[in-house]
């Protein structure tokens, strides 16, 4: 087993290489992974040594030499490039009161709005022109005017999006399915708009052609709004699901930051010199200042305690469940928990220089990192498109050069350009994203993105959380040890009682002990403590009175064996080789019992690590546990790499050691904000739903039961999900390359073309649907 870790240099969230500083640019205007390319191409012109673009947090993060371009000449190079951007300041994003990500989520509601509008819109207007168009017996006289009326405001308004990207696109240089979407939309339209003005098919009382080869029969006027119109609405459709998912971009910094106090209670003087305590908001605490932490109150921010005692829940940081003890001297961490006593600390580190600032910065910075898959589509795309606008040029020249009309020749291009045109495209990974994840939700399971489902498949490696993830995450007594048998329930009894009504999470598991026992919960109702006191790492005390005697009754820490019985101090041996808290009873000062707590393994996981091991996947643990504890349950679980005493900043470099490696994708599961940033910067982030905002805002994929089951069971999900996107991608591009020369042949007309393309979109809808027969 390994228990030590190796830092790797250049780690997101960390300085770049000497001589070299690093720039953070809000990035607008990309709609997908050719405008990625295009801006990432603008910077390395510029002089940037790196340059990596975030497609769903419209981010780049830029690496240049200290004497390289400046900051204006980074943001000119990308407005060159027809996108906007800015610098972006990471104090002032993660400061007290900002909300990061704000702008960019706001532009990702602004476009969300917009696109479900456009979608309705669309849609209330497609389904009549469908419905005039495909049934000859309502075709009134005059109706192809109306669908006329009908299809403009949905090529104009509705398919507008598509247009301004082609034409900014075509103006750079560059070609994506937008320019797709635009041309296709736009051929349909004027090809019937010019059938209607120009070629007789606006004659009243005019009806359908239905001629399969209406190039080869001289042309029959037939007009096909209903192409325009269904396309549009198909791919807005898409468009406002992907707006959806670039809205939660945001998500994991704003938990982040929420987890932190909203206020501090300062210690100040008054007039007369007198102290006083003032709420203050967080924004206005000061280093220097100190601040009062109550019982059960978040601490404000990051200080060394100068008065008082008490145990911290820093699990928000560790993901441990036991507590720390902190006394005067000890530093602490703002939004970690004060669970018993009165503390009062002095500020030393405020805003964006505290502890949970920095682990938002990590997250941050490793969703920048985050290269965006390049999807398919549009890696083809940038051919493809080019291509099909050559075929109808050669399509029209070579009708005209044989001796053919006008008209034959502009019908057998329109059908080319129609046969070709991206609705299936657009079909082939929503639809099967759409199926999949309601097939996940169902089975505990939330898949985020079309980027989770490409990293499943070359996942090798999984690193693990202990608490929380693959055990239960709260403490529990594990054994029960006295001198007399007979005395066990007496003396589980006795603890119980001294410890009920504290919220340490010993107290609580001690007495969800006693009362789980019958014999311990009969003798605890009948006990009374009093005079309870406590001290920070030296337990708790108290007089019981059972009725008949009042005994001094004392649970504390067992620090050292030497002056226990064998059999207690071989009970405390034993739960020290397995990490686990051992807490000794004492009954009028003299040792009754030990108590030994620990966290559980979920009685799932054995089952989930062998499902994972069958994937061909190798689990690893990381955790911030002792390295006794991590062995013991690594050992329990047959896992053979181990890193304990982990920080949220070495999970992240342990992840990215694994990811140089080079054996595969690695994949992260985890609940804990300590996890947030090894989440985000995996290559497939799998977060428990049992656990924190801020962790399951990071992960690709949410295993929304809590259960360490689900885990194989999503990336199962997501690699038939994906393996389905792959062959609806295959089938809308096969279809083309088979019906296209039929088209430039003059043996499909545009009509059929239009029908061609709705069996491609049925074929494609019906493939995706047999993911909802995943087991």
């Amino acid at each position: 087993m390994t228990d030590t870790l190796h830092r790797p240099a250049g780690a997101p969230g960390e300085q770049p290489a000497t001589g070299t500083r690093r720039v953070d640019l809000d990035v607008s205007g990309m709609t997908c992974a050719s405008c990625v390319a295009r801006v990432e191409k603008k910077l390395r012109r510029e002089g940037a040594t790196e340059a990596a673009v975030n497609l769903a947090l419209e981010r780049a993060t830029v690496v240049v030499d200290a004497d390289g371009p400046t900051d204006e000449q980074l943001v000119a190079a990308v407005e060159k490039g027809g996108y906007g951007a800015r610098v972006r300041d990471d104090a002032a994003q993660l400061a007290p009161g900002v909300d990061p990500g704000a702008d960019s989520a706001a532009r990702a509601d602004a476009e969300q709005h917009d696109a479900l509008r456009r979608t309705l819109v669309s849609a209330a207007f497609s389904v009549p022109i469908v419905v005039l168009s495909m049934i000859p017996p309502l075709q009134f006289p005059g109706w192809q005017w109306v669908v006329l009326v009908l299809a403009t405001p949905v090529v104009v308004y509705c398919a507008w999006p598509f247009h301004r990207a082609a034409a900014i696109n075509l103006r750079h240089g560059g070609t994506t399915m937008d320019t797709l979407v635009s041309l296709g939309v736009s051929a349909a339209y004027l090809w019937s708009l010019w059938a209607l003005l120009f070629g007789g098919a606006g004659m009243i009382g005019m009806r359908m052609d239905f001629s399969l080869t209406p190039a080869l029969a001289g042309g029959h006027h037939e007009v096909y709004f209903e192409s325009a119109a269904v396309v549009t609405t198909l791919i807005l459709l898409g468009r406002w699901a992907q707006a959806r998912a670039v809205h939660r971009s945001a998500e994991a910094l704003r938990a982040l930051i929420d987890l932190g106090a909203k206020d501090a209670t300062i210690l100040d003087l008054d007039p007369d010199g007198r102290t006083v305590e003032r709420t203050v908001p967080i924004g206005q605490v000061r280093v220097g200042d100190v601040f009062v932490v109550r019982p059960g109150e978040k601490i404000a921010t990051d200080g060394v305690v100068v008065a008082g005692s008490s145990a911290v829940d820093r699990s928000m940081l560790t993901g441990e469940s036991m507590p720390e003890e902190v006394t005067v001297g000890d530093d602490v961490a703002g939004a970690t928990v004060n669970a018993d006593g009165r503390l009062e600390v002095r500020a030393t580190h405020v805003g964006a220089d505290t502890q949970l600032a920095h682990i938002a910065r990590l997250v941050e910075h490793a969703q920048t990192s985050k290269a965006p898959v390049q999807r398919l589509v549009d890696r083809i795309s940038s051919v493809f498109v080019p291509i099909v606008i050559v075929l109808a040029i050669l399509t029209l020249v070579g009708w005209l050069v044989t001796g053919h009309g006008a008209e034959q020749a502009f019908t057998a291009a329109v059908a080319v350009l129609i046969i070709a045109c991206p609705c299936a495209l657009g079909l082939a990974t929503p639809t099967a994203i759409m199926v999949g994840t309601g097939r996940g939700a169902e089975l505990g399971v939330l898949i985020r993105s079309a980027e989770a489902l490409e990293a499943t498949r070359e996942v090798r490696t999984i690193v693990l959380d202990k608490t929380g993830t693959l055990t239960t995450g709260t403490m529990a007594v594990e054994s029960v040890t006295v001198l007399d048998d007979a005395r066990r329930a007496e003396v589980l009894a006795l603890a119980a009682a001294v410890e009920r009504g504290s919220e340490h999470p010993i107290a609580r598991a001690v007495l969800d002990a006693a009362e789980a026992d019958d014999a311990a919960a009969g003798r605890l109702r009948a006990l009374t403590a009093t005079e309870t006191t406590a001290q920070a790492g030296a337990g708790v005390r108290a007089q019981v009175d059972d009725g008949a005697a009042v005994r001094a009754v004392e649970v504390r820490r067992a620090d050292e064996t030497d002056a226990l019985p064998r059999r207690l101090a071989d009970a405390v041996a034993a739960a020290g080789r397995t990490g686990s808290t051992v807490c000794t009873v004492l009954v009028d000062g003299v040792v009754s019992g030990v108590i030994a707590l620990g966290d559980t393994v979920r009685p799932e996981t054995p089952a989930a690590l062998d499902a994972l091991r069958a994937l061909g996947i190798r689990p690893v643990l990381a955790t911030g546990d002792s390295p006794a504890a991590a062995r013991a349950v690594a050992a329990e679980l047959g896992i053979e790499e181990v890193h304990a005493r982990v920080t949220p900043e070495d999970k992240l470099h342990l992840v990215e050691t694994l990811q140089r490696e080079g054996t595969g994708q690695v994949a992260m599961a985890g609940d804990g904000i300590n996890d947030t940033a090894a989440l985000a910067r995996a290559d497939l982030g799998i977060a428990m739903g049992s656990g924190t905002d801020a962790a399951m805002a990071s992960g690709d994929i949410v295993a929304s039961d809590g259960s360490i089951a689900s885990v194989p069971t999503a990336i199962r999900l997501a690699r038939a999900t994906l393996r389905t996107i792959r062959w609806n991608l295959f089938w809308a591009f096969v279809y083309n390359v088979i019906a296209i020369p039929l088209a430039m042949l003059g043996l499909l007309g545009p009509l059929v073309a239009g029908a061609a393309m709705a069996f491609s979109s049925v074929f494609v809808v019906s493939n995706s649907l047999r993911l909802r027969r995943f087991r």
